[in-house]
């Protein structure tokens, strides 16, 4: 149980509060991870182009990332009672309207339409369950993160099963609509016992290990600082490259000729990979987390990208073998999936938590810009006619960050921390 709060309330255990994060983040995981899934059916049923039905995928991530700002304003300024048990209501309701408009959309605009109100409602969710978790625990504020993180790179390992064999029963449009009703009205429901720390229910700053700013710094502080555009550029880079093989894998798969392979208990590779991937994506949200916590953000940043840009290098060399296939793919999950929990930590390290929600948010707004260099993928592939490039340059991309993590993102933190009083002990930066 937290510490009693200034006020006399009694006080709330921030480890339910994480708990009912997850619980929402699960529930939207698969608006992102499942959609490949329902690519390939909608081509087929409605002769569209699946460049054209990915355009949906990318304006999903647009707005689930763009509008964040504003969401987690409103969950900022609403207060600690009313804001987050709101904001993830609407959102709630939104993820239901998004998928029943998937169901009835008879054209690419309509589809289009129902990936707009998917986003808005996915990033209300998101970007509420995340500042509520580096408010609530800024003493282990990676983990913290990464735990909720973890319920939606993972929260789609619950489904992906069911969905495909729902879609081949009786079709994607059911499908999305049934999925649709039971996700948004489960969040709807759940929001209501959400609430922001009040004074007193959290740690205080003298329990951290890694180094935290002493000021909170207003949006648009941060947004005049270099640190936070640097910040942006990493999650852009990075971002993109998971982006690509989350909306591709599916399709990668069936280039390698790998994707209907049988290779556990009747499951095909696919099948499998979707799962393992989930998993490892999960899986590496509060690892890495917990790691940055004991040595800092920036070296486990390249510890991770570095592996990821090697990931991509394997999957391009060994993805023609099923079990190649899995595994490498997995390896670039696990090595993906930390960005969101390592960049608000460092967000929320370094510009404060009194504004961390709508500050963390500013920096998601990365992932929406960086979906749209994902229909790219594909005109690199049909360009070179296999997805050798495409890996190449998602492997460059990781290494790129892997430097200016080290090199650019660590001295410019550590120059703040001389010019700013700062509170924990320097040795674990």
């Amino acid at each position: 149980m937290s510490a009693t709060p200034a006020s006399g309330e009694i006080p709330v255990n921030r480890w339910t509060q994480m708990i009912i994060g997850v619980v929402c983040m699960v529930l939207i995981a698969n608006m992102q991870y499942g959609w490949t899934l329902f690519v390939n059916p909608m081509a087929k049923a409605n002769n569209w182009d699946v460049a054209g039905i990915q355009v949906a995928f990318s304006i999903f991530i647009a707005l689930e990332t763009w509008l964040t700002p504003l969401e987690g304003w409103l969950a900022d300024t609403l207060g600690p009672h009313r804001g987050p048990k709101l904001v993830v209501a609407f959102g709630g309701l939104f993820v239901a309207l998004g998928w029943i408009i998937n169901s009835v959309a008879g054209s690419l605009e309509m589809l289009y339409l129902g990936a707009a109100v998917s986003g808005v409602g996915g990033g209300a969710v998101y970007a509420t369950c995340v500042g509520n978790a580096v408010k609530w625990f800024p003493d282990r504020r990676g983990l913290a993160v990464g735990i909720t993180a973890a319920g939606y790179g993972a929260g789609a390992v619950l489904t992906v099963i069911p969905i495909r064999m729902m879609i081949e029963a009786v079709g994607y449009a059911s499908t999305f609509l049934w999925f649709g009703l039971i996700q948004g009205l489960v969040v709807f429901a759940v929001a209501w016992m959400l609430k922001a720390p009040l004074p007193g229910e959290v740690p205080a700053a003298t329990t951290v290990k890694v180094l935290q700013s002493r000021n909170s710094s207003t949006p648009r502080e941060m947004l005049m600082s270099p640190v936070f555009w640097l910040l942006y550029v990493m999650f852009v880079l990075v971002s993109a490259s998971g982006l690509m093989a989350t909306a591709q894998i599916a399709l990668i798969a069936k280039s390698y000729n790998v994707a209907d392979s049988v290779i556990l208990f009747g499951a095909s590779t696919l099948t499998v990979a979707l799962i393992v991937d989930g998993i490892a994506n999960g899986v590496a949200r509060p690892f890495f987390g917990w790691v940055s916590d004991q040595i800092g953000r920036e070296y486990t940043m390249a510890i991770a990208f570095g592996l990821g840009g090697i990931a991509y290098w394997l999957l391009s060399s060994l993805g023609e073998n099923p079990w190649g296939f899995v595994i490498c793919a997995a390896l670039i999950f696990f090595t993906w999936g930390e960005i969101f929990s390592l960049f608000p930590s460092t967000c929320t390290d370094t510009f404060g938590s009194k504004y961390a929600t709508t500050n963390a948010s500013f920096l998601y707004t990365a992932k929406g810009l960086s979906a749209f260099l994902v229909p790219l993928a594909n005109v690199l592939k049909t360009y070179t006619g296999s997805w050798h490039m495409v890996f190449v340059v998602a492997a460059i991309m990781n290494f790129v960050v892997v430097a200016l993590a080290l090199f650019v993102l660590r001295p410019l933190r550590m120059s703040a921390k001389a010019a700013e009083p700062l509170v924990g002990h320097p040795a674990a930066e």
